[in-house]
């Protein structure tokens, strides 16, 4: 048996996995909205189909604001108390 991992490498992985998703996030609802406006286009006129391609691109696009409103609650909890709660640490002991 090897040395155990300390509980300070979490720290690393999710600060990867954060630097990571975000970007991935963007080109997720790169995608959808692509998705949903070619759905849109080629509706053919079909009410059903215009509707769900509409509804993609709005689920999308809510998608988008989530995002950003995220990001912007975590910077004004910062800017209002200090606290970087975007900053993920393991205390180590007392």
């Amino acid at each position: 048996m090897g040395t155990p991992v300390p509980l300070s490498f979490a720290e690393t992985i999710f600060s990867n996995l954060l630097k990571v998703a975000i970007p991935f996030a963007g080109i997720v609802l790169f995608f959808i909205i692509t998705f949903g406006g070619f759905n849109l286009v080629t509706s053919g006129g079909d009410p059903g189909k215009t509707k769900k391609a509409w509804g993609t691109i709005t689920f999308g696009i809510l998608g988008l604001f989530l995002i950003i409103a995220s990001y912007l609650i975590i910077r004004l909890i910062y800017q209002f108390t200090g606290v970087n709660v975007g900053n993920f640490q393991i205390r180590q002991g007392p």
